[in-house]
């Protein structure tokens, strides 16, 4: 089948993110400006940088009518802080991440919500999640607002700088992290997710 984006598909759901998968899930951590702390995942989320290493994340307006404004609580906490903490999902937790996506009032702990145990942080004042296993601690550096059709409110990129990693040795092999340990979880299309559990290697070729 062919069919333009801006016009209707004839399928029972929008395909578009069914077909670039399996994405990572930023699960971020963020505190507003009273020091309430928040988690929710994002699965419009990668690494785009190496030097120094940076992050993005993608989200949507908040629902209409939700009380906390239009802009999303971990897009609103970042811009006002400057701070937040990308935590890795992992198959262990994936239930506890599914439980955080819920949309709920500002007002509400999702760490609590979900019975995450907040730990303090090295570089930055948002907790990070104790129970995963994996911790970008980051720098806001700048939002990007999106394209968005009429009648549609825009997506908005926010930027971070990684300035601190921790890593749980127990997910290290030989000094390399080990993905069969680590276990992480990527998001697919519709309400499906995917776990890391085959791993194959293929190095570059190099140019003769």
């Amino acid at each position: 089948m062919f069919y333009r984006t801006d016009a209707p598909h004839g399928l029972p759901h929008n395909p578009f993110n069914s077909l670039v998968v399996p994405r990572p899930i930023g699960w971020i951590s963020s505190l507003d400006a009273d020091g309430n702390a928040n988690i929710a995942p994002y699965s419009f989320f990668n690494a785009v940088s190496y030097t120094p290493p940076q992050v993005m994340f993608s989200s949507g307006p908040s629902l209409p009518g939700r009380e906390g404004g239009p802009t999303k609580d971990s897009v609103a906490n970042i811009r006002a802080t400057g701070e937040f903490v990308v935590n890795l999902a992992t198959w262990d937790l994936r239930e506890k991440m599914n439980a955080t996506s819920a949309a709920a009032p500002a007002a509400v702990d999702e760490f609590a919500l979900a019975g995450l145990t907040k730990s303090k942080a090295e570089l930055v004042a948002p907790p990070r999640v104790a129970e995963s296993p994996v911790h970008l601690e980051c720098r806001y550096l700048q939002s990007v607002t999106l394209k968005a059709w009429e009648g549609h409110a825009p997506n908005v990129v926010t930027i971070g700088e990684v300035i601190g990693i921790h890593i749980a040795d127990a997910v290290l092999t030989d000094g390399m992290v080990d993905m069969e340990k680590l276990r992480p979880v990527g998001r697919l299309g519709y309400f499906n997710y995917c776990p890391v559990t085959d791993v194959f290697a293929m190095p570059t070729p190099r140019w003769p």
